[in-house]
Formats: structure tokens, C-alpha cells, sequence
């Protein structure tokens, strides 16, 4: 993983860009010496954080309906 100053980063961002895009190697840009972000290849096909789990659940069709064995809440 490279690193690189914020100015040069500002005066060549849409070529690191492609450069990462291209090799798949993250750059971590940095301020005064201390790193601030990280420039990182978007992944093809990754899914959402919202809906990621949809269509991994299943549904009980009778949740009320007394179940055939006999059991005890408070029985430990």
C-alpha cells in the first residue's frame, strides 16, 4: 500500500483513481505525516447494506398453534 502527500493527492486525484482502479492497490493519503483516508478499488457485485439480508429469512406459516409436545415455562 502506497502513501501519499494530501497536496499531491489533490493535483493527481483522478489519476490515482485510475490507478487504483486498474491495480487493485489501496493509497493512504496523509496530512502532515499521519494518514487521513485510504483510497480503496470499489468491489464489482458487492451488495448494498440495506437489503443485503433479503431473501435469507424464512417465515414460520403457524406461530400460535399448541406443538405436540408437552413442556413446562418454569421448569428448569
Amino acid at each position: 500500500m502506497s502513501e501519499m502527500p494530501a497536496g499531491q493527492f489533490k493535483s493527481r486525484c483522478l489519476k490515482v483513481m485510475d490507478q487504483v482502479a486498474r491495480t487493485g492497490e489501496p493509497v493512504v493519503v496523509t496530512k502532515h505525516g499521519k494518514p487521513v483516508v485510504r483510497v480503496v478499488p470499489v468491489e464489482e457485485g458487492a451488495l448494498p447494506v440495506f437489503g443485503r439480508l433479503a431473501g435469507s429469512v424464512t417465515r414460520a406459516s403457524d406461530l400460535i398453534s399448541p406443538i405436540d409436545e408437552p413442556w413446562d415455562a418454569e421448569a428448569e
